[in-house]
């Protein structure tokens, strides 16, 4: 795994009330939960980003009042038809 070093305030973890750690992991769970509800990316790399299996990505995903299934109404007629 890369570690990136991101500066921050010292002001901006109180706004969370979480310590570094914590407000890091929030911002990685953030950034995917917007980046998969923006279609630009799969639920399985959302989770990769963001430190999460899938079930807490889903998890994660209703906490951000995102629905988990971001499938535009072709692509569930196709999943739906490979189903079989």
């Amino acid at each position: 795994m890369r570690t990136i070093p991101i500066q921050l305030p010292e002001t901006v973890f109180s706004a969370l009330r979480k310590n570094p750690e914590e407000f890091i992991q929030e911002m990685r769970i953030a950034a995917a939960v917007k980046w998969y509800e923006l279609g630009d990316i799969s639920q399985a790399k959302a989770a990769e980003i963001a430190g999460l299996t899938r079930a807490e990505f889903i998890n994660a995903l209703s906490r951000y009042q995102v629905d988990f299934m971001q499938y535009t109404a072709q692509e569930l007629a196709q999943e739906l038809a490979n189903a079989d």
